[in-house]
């Protein structure tokens, strides 16, 4: 089996660094988790979207507090949902001097739309469509498009102008030996609304359906992609 992100890219997978495709290249079958720790030198927010973002913070889906140097790691997990889709968990916390900040996301591969659908936040409410490319030096290149809404019998697609264009960049630095990471998040009307840039050290560690720990997975799955 393939990972999601292979899956996304077919043979343009290869043009990555090989650093980059040991952290998107495992799956569920593989029982291999990816956990970083590291420093982002940065994380900024538009005092405008100072509201959704807190909203978001509900949902663990970004939050408003900036700073620099803080503290933060990611947790990668590969495990097969209860509706069978193959699914990577981006767990994200960043550690303020007076709180722990989550950006959670759980990433599934639609093989009807062969696309990479983002289920953002610990609930799934927020599906969005993943663009993924090979960027330069070997690194990937992940753009958010269409995104839409599911709670129970509520279903919606968010008009452009309510939504955030997100693009992350992940990719590894031969002459500091760590992996890199960027990511912008931009609104039609307000522009720049939230980013952060920084660095870390990943390692892998044995992983299966039994042994994810607590808080990983979501609090519900949802089935719309």
């Amino acid at each position: 089996m393939r990972s999601i992100y292979e899956q996304a890219l077919g043979a343009d997978f290869q043009k990555l660094h090989p650093r980059i495709q040991q952290r998107f290249g495992f799956c569920s079958q593989d029982r291999t988790a990816s956990i970083g720790h590291g420093v982002m030198q940065l994380i900024w927010y538009n005092k405008l979207a100072a509201l959704p973002l807190f909203i978001g913070t509900l949902r663990h889906i970004m939050f408003p507090q900036g700073g620099v140097n803080i503290p933060f790691s990611i947790e990668n997990y590969a495990y097969v949902d209860a509706f069978g889709r193959e699914t990577v968990t981006w767990i994200r916390k960043f550690k303020f001097q007076r709180a722990i900040r989550h950006f959670d996301a759980t990433m599934v591969y639609s093989g009807e739309r062969e696309i990479i659908v983002d289920y953002l936040g610990n609930k799934q409410h927020l599906a969005v469509d993943l663009d993924v490319a090979v960027s330069t030096k070997g690194g990937i290149r992940i753009i958010s498009g269409e995104q839409r809404f599911y709670e129970g019998w509520l279903q919606f697609r968010f008009p452009r102008l309510f939504t955030g264009r997100a693009e992350v960049n992940e990719w590894y630095d031969d002459e500091e030996r760590c992996y890199k990471i960027s990511v912008d998040v931009r609104n039609p009307i307000l522009g720049q609304i939230f980013r952060y840039e920084g660095s870390f050290q990943a390692s892998f560690v044995n992983s299966g359906h039994e042994a994810i720990p607590i808080g990983i997975r979501p609090l519900r799955e949802e089935k719309r992609e």
